[in-house]
């Protein structure tokens, strides 16, 4: 699948401006540094970014069993969203012997919810969306560490992990208990395991547990390899997808939530992985917040379908983008249009782009650049004062 990303000008060199996500709640651990990437393909800094002999400090967070959580985020590159666990080690130290068990699963809509793309570009960006997890009410209190894993949707085939140090407090329960819980699922790092995920598709957990979120919906095809079975952190639980019922037990009720109306997903304002990554310290609290992206306009059909869309937007406008259509001006995000893959600049300073027949957010360019206004097939990208130059390249994810 090819996916397309702006280019930022600098210095004659192109570089790739990233802003990716973050678990700012439960508070991540001071040491290992935190990345806002994902973690290495080689397994070298697995788990929570940490390399071997990786010193670990931070103040734990206080969580009483039986309760409920919450859990954000920093960033807006959310690559369409994906699926995630919430996975719980008593190892105060992980290592890539630790065993991580779940205690929650999202699958679709993480750390986004009915988003195609990415959110406009800002590393401090507050996620708008809301998300939370139960501690089970019977498994030993004490400190351990949290864990948040992610598979995004679109762009490089990737598995992001960022860990939080907690104490968990109230009536101690059984380690038996815990260890019934199903193991984490690892992808994309072929150095643990052959599980890999499927571009464009929500993720299913093959053992996603008792506690589920189900805010995605497709979800044939969406890992592929070995995918189970495995007794340490690096794999998943074996046994069928039946984590989403009722359960019995004294662990926290299933939390089963029904999808949203089905996203459109597709590349979209910079949706790629495997930019450049910037160490982003954790804010004591979100600096930025954003309202949540617009809802999907047309049929409104709740299947995968790729509805065409009504709105071919031809505008009259003399704009030159190269092959383009012409006409100049911002189309409202998740209004329609007509090819995908279309750029808008907009005002010479911010471009949006067609993906799955709807327009992404107006996203600006870097300080010093500017485009040429118009929808073109490719994004010109210039140096204020300089000779245009095309600088949009397409990557494979």
């Amino acid at each position: 699948m090819l996916f397309t990303q702006a280019l930022v000008a600098t210095g004659g060199f192109a570089v790739l401006s990233q802003a990716h996500m973050l678990m700012n709640t439960p508070k991540p651990f001071a040491s290992p540094q935190l990345l806002n990437g994902p973690l290495d393909p080689s397994g070298n800094n697995f788990p929570c970014q940490a390399g071997s002999g990786a010193v670990y400090s931070g103040t734990p967070s206080s969580m009483a069993l039986g309760s409920s959580q919450p859990l954000a985020f920093t960033g807006s590159a959310v690559h369409g969203g994906g699926s995630c666990q919430v996975s719980i080690t008593y190892d105060t130290n992980p290592t890539k012997e630790s065993v991580w068990k779940v205690i929650h699963s999202i699958e679709g809509g993480c750390p986004a919810k009915n988003t195609p793309g990415n959110l406009p570009e800002n590393a401090n960006l507050a996620d708008p969306f809301d998300y939370s997890f139960p501690i089970p009410d019977n498994i030993p209190t004490g400190n351990a560490t949290i864990a948040w894993t992610w598979f995004n949707r679109v762009g490089n085939r990737e598995f992001y992990m960022n860990c939080a140090p907690v104490v968990l407090t109230g009536n101690g329960g059984s380690k038996s208990n815990w260890e019934s819980l199903p193991n984490m699922l690892v992808a994309n790092i072929p150095s643990i395991n052959t599980c890999k995920t499927v571009e464009n598709h929500d993720y299913k957990f093959p053992n996603p547990g008792k506690s589920v979120d189900v805010f995605g919906s497709d979800f044939d095809n969406g890992f592929t390899g070995d995918c189970g079975g495995s007794t340490t952190g690096g794999g998943s639980g074996g046994g069928s997808n039946g984590g989403s019922g009722g359960g019995s037990g004294s662990s926290p009720s299933p939390s089963t939530t029904a999808p949203a109306a089905a996203p459109t997903n597709a590349p979209g304002g910079g949706g790629g992985g495997g930019g450049i990554f910037i160490t982003a310290p954790v804010p004591d609290s979100p600096t930025t917040s954003a309202p949540a992206p617009p809802a999907q306009t047309g049929g409104g059909s709740s299947g995968g379908g790729s509805g065409s869309g009504s709105g071919s937007g031809s505008g009259s406008g003399s704009g030159s983008g190269g092959s383009g259509s012409g006409g100049s001006g911002s189309s409202g995000a998740g209004s329609a249009c007509s090819t995908d893959g279309m750029w808008n600049c907009v005002d010479g300073k911010s471009y949006q782009q067609c993906a799955a027949g709807v327009w992404t957010p107006v996203m600006p360019l870097a300080a010093g650049t500017v485009c040429d206004v118009g929808q073109s097939t490719s994004l010109n990208i210039k140096a204020a004062g300089k000779k245009m130059r095309r600088l949009a390249v397409r990557f494979r994810g």
